[in-house]
């Protein structure tokens, strides 16, 4: 596996943080006018961020196309880690293996509910999403669940995962030797540029996507691990999107 060095890792981190916080902070503000209101703000917002996750899909694929000359599917496989958890002792592959993701999920779970930074609700899906105007934007409004949907899709699966779990930790250990799944963990954490206050809590992400990844070489572990929080947004989504307006 081709190495980078530090600053190589730090430049790939920019080129997905940098452009999240951009459209967070200065697009989003410019573009969202308060006379529009709370319910524009939050389109723009989401909007914004899934073009910026989109981005890292496709800095992944120029990367990887850089390093191999193609995009094959044998190629992605090889270059980002996209092979079942192999056992580092006695190589077996898959099968039982997969059952790691279940306790990694519950941690993920129990530091998502530690408190977080004061911060702005409109700033927060989540909380939107618990929210009147929330629900009433999103009755019956199946285009903005597609874009939700996209959105998810792009931050667990195609996006941050594949550019941090996927790209960079395997490329990671010249650099950062024995502790790359921690230098990992912490440039994940500090990517949420756009979404500061999950910081802390997000450093714990290490041991839930990071490690487990470096340990048994497999982006799928963190894949299938974030991707829970993605599965149950869309989950939850579903009746609001399906109840009509009144």
């Amino acid at each position: 596996m081709p190495q980078y060095s530090r600053w190589q890792v730090l430049a790939v981190w920019a080129a997905a943080a940098l452009p999240m916080a951009l459209m967070a902070w200065v697009v989003v503000p410019l573009c969202a006018t308060p006379e529009e209101g709370n319910v524009a703000w939050v389109k723009w917002l989401i909007g914004g961020l899934t073009l910026g996750l989109v981005w890292q899909g496709l800095l992944v694929a120029a990367l990887v196309w850089a390093e191999r000359g193609n995009l094959r599917w044998r190629t992605l496989k090889d270059a980002l880690w996209l092979h079942a958890p192999t056992h580092p002792r006695t190589g077996r592959r898959g099968g039982l293996l997969w059952l790691v993701c279940l306790p990694l999920m519950a941690g993920l779970w129990l530091s998502g509910a530690l408190p977080e930074p004061d911060h702005s609700p409109w700033r927060d899906f989540g909380v939107f999403l618990q929210s009147d105007a929330g629900r009433a934007f999103f009755a019956g409004n199946w285009i903005w669940y597609g874009v939700v949907a996209v959105m998810l899709v792009f931050n667990t699966v195609l996006g941050e995962e594949l550019l941090f779990r996927g790209l960079l930790l395997p490329r990671m250990n010249h650099a950062f030797g024995r502790v790359d799944w921690l230098v990992n963990g912490v440039l994940f954490a500090l990517y949420h540029l756009h979404t500061p206050w999950v910081i802390p809590a997000a450093v714990l992400d290490a041991f839930w996507f990071a490690g487990p990844s470096k340990y048994y070489r497999s982006a799928w572990i963190g894949i299938v691990v974030h991707s829970t929080a993605s599965v149950a947004i869309l989950v939850l989504l579903w009746p609001v999107v399906w109840a009509q307006r009144g």
